[in-house]
């Protein structure tokens, strides 16, 4: 019997008025501005033909917050899963044009029922951000929404990758979502983040700020540190999003997408020695280092513009893929500060939770100096890289290139911290402090009677030569099993690669416990 045609009719409407989203006008319009609608951003997210929708029908009746009767379409946020490159991967997608996207309760009700699905299904969650913010007509309504959908963040947080793409405004309590996902990529020129914009910071403190200042992509990309990537646009940020998923694994029990069928190749890279410079003060360009060292060349920087004196981000080595923590020496010459410490930690943990191997390239001094650090808390941000470090159990490689000193050693994944193999270039220089500073402690009273400057400069050099020898050189810290071997700068991909390979089964049992108490 065939079914009433007036049902279907009834279907198609209902079908085609959450299609619409807030209707045809309010589309165009985004479009003729060059942005994309929410349902435009799952389009170009998820293989044509894949996305299966959830409470499409779910359109909240606005009669219980004043505006009798009127329906918004899916309620504002459009949510389901599709494909990304053949794997199944859960979103949602704020919609601008139906109540400015605002949150209310149905609203977050599908957000929570999105990755709630993710967390069962163990696969990837992202979202697409862009609302007014609460919904105020509907009240504690809204409020609880929002808590909500902060508790599911948490619950998810470890599970499975949550990303959150920024492509419109994200303002006041909405922003902690976005905060308490993995990875945050927002759009330059068409998305803002705050928690409080500029009127409300003029009328609470009197001080003038602008946007630009609080809540752009730059400001909170390269000062504050809140975003992880900046797009160009919506495709940008959804190319962005497609490209961090390769390296991922979709949830926590499964490996990363390794390419095992590469086989290990040991040729020498002679173009790594040639980075080495013959002046041993003159700073090496980490990202060279890594440029060589991973397939292809092919490295996706996390956090590019924030915290530059570390550089993070995965790649692959011969086929593993692999989480990337290296000192630039480019920027304050590669030492540990503040931010560079959180930079780091949470980064590490990150890899931890899903099974990503750490390689770990050191060239530091040590933690950075200074009155404004140590009353910022470098001491407890410091100690995040020690705990993330020592708290991980995957795969850790670390090879010590140059400078290794103090507390930034052991910082830097060292033995001590659990790595697995540590290698050092003939270059490394592993000690206390560097040859200057400890000469002058161990050698000020010989050279204090030394009046000629000549002379004095000379037995200077000589001294500081006999520090490096006797105290700071690779193979002391070999001698003493710290350091695993000292190779070649030409010989590090094919040795890390190996190391790599080698520990790709590691099992680490802990101590049973809820979970450690990192110094936050």
């Amino acid at each position: 019997m065939a079914i009433e045609q007036h049902l279907v009719d009834e279907l198609r409407k209902r079908r085609q008025i959450a299609l619409d989203l807030g209707g045809k006008d309010k589309i165009a319009k985004r479009h003729e501005k060059g942005l994309m609608t929410a349902r435009d951003r799952l389009d170009a997210l998820f293989t044509k033909g894949s996305f299966q929708e959830f409470a499409m029908h779910a359109a909240h009746r606005a009669t219980l917050f004043g505006l009798m009767g009127k329906v918004l379409p899916a309620d504002g946020v459009v949510t389901g899963v599709g494909e990304v490159d053949g794997r199944p991967v859960a979103a949602f997608s704020q919609d601008f044009t139906t109540a400015g996207g605002s949150l209310g309760n149905m609203h977050a009700e599908k957000i929570c029922e999105s990755i709630d699905y993710a967390i069962k299904h163990g696969m990837p969650v992202i979202s697409f951000n862009d609302s007014g913010g609460a919904r105020i007509q509907e009240g504690i309504g809204s409020l609880s929404g929002y808590g909500k959908v902060f508790f599911k963040n948490v619950e998810a947080s470890g599970v499975v990758p949550q990303i959150t793409i920024i492509a419109g405004p994200c303002a006041g309590g909405a922003a902690y979502s976005p905060a308490l996902t993995d990875f945050q990529i927002m759009v330059n020129k068409q998305a803002t983040m705050f928690i409080c914009g500029p009127e409300v910071i003029k009328a609470a403190t009197g001080e003038v700020v602008t946007m630009e200042e609080v809540g752009s992509a730059a400001a909170n990309a390269s000062v504050s540190g809140n975003v992880h990537f900046v797009a160009s646009d919506d495709a940008h940020a959804v190319a962005l999003a497609k490209k961090l998923l390769s390296f991922l694994p979709s949830n926590n029990i499964m490996d990363p997408p390794h390419h095992l069928g590469v086989p290990l190749d040991y040729t020498k890279d002679t173009g790594m020695d040639e980075l080495v410079p013959a002046d041993g003060k003159q700073p090496i360009d980490v990202q060279q280092v890594i440029k060589r060292l991973v397939d292809d060349g092919d490295f996706f920087e996390v956090q590019m513009d924030w915290a530059k004196n570390l550089v993070i981000g995965f790649a692959r080595i011969q086929g593993i893929v692999v989480g990337i923590v290296a000192n630039q020496p480019m920027f304050k010459a590669g030492t540990l500060d503040i931010d560079a410490s959180d930079k780091g930690a949470r980064f590490i943990r990150f890899c931890n939770i899903f099974n990503i191997p750490l390689v770990t390239l050191v060239d530091t001094g040590g933690f950075l100096p200074g009155k404004a650090q140590e009353r910022g808390g470098i001491i407890r941000h410091g100690a995040k890289m020690l705990f993330a470090y020592a708290s991980t159990t995957v795969p850790k490689i670390t090879v010590i290139m140059r400078k290794s000193y103090g507390g930034a050693y052991i910082a830097m994944c060292s033995k001590e911290l659990g790595a697995d193999a540590v290698f050092a270039w003939p270059t490394a220089e592993i000690a206390v402090m560097g040859a200057e500073g400890a000469s002058n402690i161990l050698y000020k009273g010989e050279l204090d009677k030394i009046t000629d400057p000549e002379a004095k400069a000379k037995r200077r050099a000589e001294l500081l030569a006999e520090y490096r020898e006797k105290f700071s050189n690779p193979y002391q810290a070999a001698g003493i099993g710290s350091v695993t071997d000292v190779i070649e700068p030409s010989e590090t991909r094919a040795v890390v690669a190996r190391a790599l390979r080698n520990t790709l089964t590691k099992r680490e049992v802990r101590p049973p416990k809820k979970h450690g108490n990192i110094p936050l």
